[in-house]
Parts: structure tokens; sequence; C-alpha cells
């Protein structure tokens, strides 16, 4: 008898599963969708397009999930949506499964100081079938995905080597305003490619985190996504030419960390220039030459 019981509980859990991909499937595109001029945005393919987020409230899991960060710094583009969904779980919103083109989550994230969480709203969308660019309602949500640096006590002979870093003139990768691979500039393919037989010559190539910025001007939600879409050209144009796939990953931070200040009372020309060096990309690489 308990062996029978055990099978119906593995059979009801299944049914249950399967139930619920049903469901998922049956549900129509979400209702309730705003838009406003901060949801205006680039993808990762240098077109603008209509950002829409749901209404939080709407969500079907009330008050979202708290997510697992490494989980979520594992999605990125060319992922069908069963891998996604292995990743984060399925959306939290009515989407469906079959023929829509966007999934909509509302993740939590511990502050911690003690129980307090902020919540942030994440969208993917698929182009073909596959997942093509990802958007934070709110810029300051993507820093949540940055690896959080920890004092750990170690034996000295135990200490890793300390990370490698380069910094990328975003201005000499791309046009102006610009972040798609079509939109490369020749001296910043010059650059990745001496960059990428840098990384190649390591011995042992654990991590190389790609962080893109931008400056100040333009709307912040704007300068997010371009940030994103720049570190995620980067990140797809070293893996192209031999980098592991496995062991890059990219985020941006938008306007968030300039490294120069400049006086508004400054003509635009000269405003742009003054502030060229918060335009670029830094990559941080960890492992053994």
């Amino acid at each position: 008898m308990k062996n029978a019981s055990m099978n119906f509980a593995a059979l009801s859990k299944a049914a249950l599963a399967t139930a619920a991909l049903v469901l998922l499937a049956a549900c129509s595109s979400t209702g309730g969708s705003t838009v406003s001029t901060a949801d205006v945005a680039q993808g990762a393919s240098g077109e603008r397009q209509d950002v829409r987020f749901p209404d939080p409230g709407s969500a079907w899991l009330k008050g979202g999930t708290f997510v697992d960060v490494e989980q979520l710094r594992r999605i990125g583009r060319g992922m069908n949506k069963n891998q996604v969904r292995e990743l984060i779980g399925t959306p939290h919103f009515s989407e469906g499964f079959f023929g829509v083109t966007e999934w909509d989550y509302l993740f939590n994230f511990r502050t911690g100081k003690g129980d307090e969480f902020v919540s942030c709203q994440y969208k993917v969308v698929y182009k073909d079938g596959l997942s093509d660019q990802f958007f934070w309602r709110d810029p300051a949500c993507a820093e949540r995905l940055s690896p959080q640096v920890r004092e750990v006590v170690r034996p000295v002979a135990a200490v890793a080597a300390a990370p490698e870093r380069f910094q990328l003139g975003a201005d000499a990768l791309f046009a102006f305003d610009r972040s798609g691979a079509d939109d490369m500039l020749p001296e910043g393919r010059r650059q990745l490619d001496e960059l990428a037989r840098q990384l190649q010559g390591y011995k042992r190539l654990d991590s190389v985190t790609i962080v893109g910025h931008t400056d100040r001007l333009g709307d912040a939600a704007y300068n997010q996504r371009l940030s994103v879409a720049r570190a995620a050209t980067v990140r797809d144009y070293l893996v192209a030419r031999g980098l592991p796939q496995s062991a890059v990953r990219a985020h941006g931070v938008g306007e968030s960390q300039p490294v120069k200040q400049c006086e508004d009372s400054l003509a635009r020309a000269a405003l742009i220039a003054c502030l060229q060096p918060n335009r670029r990309v830094e990559l941080e690489v960890r492992g053994e030459r």
C-alpha cells in the first residue's frame, strides 16, 4: 500500500504540473498594461520599441517570488521558453505559453536589512521563439544582478589572484547612441579582436563580467537599456571569437556610475565631449594567465 500511495502522489504531482501548463497556454495576453515615456526603449538590435509592463496587482502569483539571482544571471539570448522556465519559472502574469512574444515576472530581492525586500518587474521578449531582449521596469533593479563583494577570511595560500580589468571607450566601439553589432566601428572591432586574443591566452578563464555604462544625457531608463544592449553585443562578439559562453556574462548600469562630472551650461557638443569618459564598457576578468 505504501508503494501504491507513493505512485499515486507522483501521478498527482505530474497531473498538476501538466494542468498548470495547459492553463498557462490557454490564457490570453496580459491585460491592464500601462505605458509611459519611460517605457519607450531601445532593443538589443538597436530599434526603438514600446515596452509595456502590466500592473503588478494583476499578477496571478500575488506578491511575486524571491528569485534565485544565480539562476537569473544565466538568462541570455537564444534560449527557448522551456529553458527560460527551467531557470526562473513560468511568467507571473497571464500571458500564455504558445504563440506569445513576451513573459513578465515580479521578482523580490532581499536588501540585507532584516526582512526588508524590494520588488522589481522583469520582462523577457522572444523573437522567433527564442529569448532576444530583457527589460527591467526600474533600471536600478538591474544592479541586483551585479556580483556582491563579500569579505572572506582565507589562508594566505588560498587567496585568489586579483581580477584583471579592461576598459573600452563606447565611442570607439559604437556609433553614437547605438548598440547593435552592425553599429560597431572598425576601431571597436579591432580592440575587441585584440582583447579576445589576450583572453584566449589565459591558462584558465573563470569568468568575464562585462558592464555597460552611459553618460547622463537623455532618459535614465533609456540609458539603462542602452548600457545593457551594448554589454550584450560585446559579450556576443567575444563569444563568437572563442571565449567560453558559460564564463561570459553581461549587464548594464546606465548612467549610475559616472567617472566625470560636467557643467550643464556647456554647449551640447561640448557637453557630449566632456561626458565622453562616462560612455564606456568595462570588463572584469578572473582566471590564471
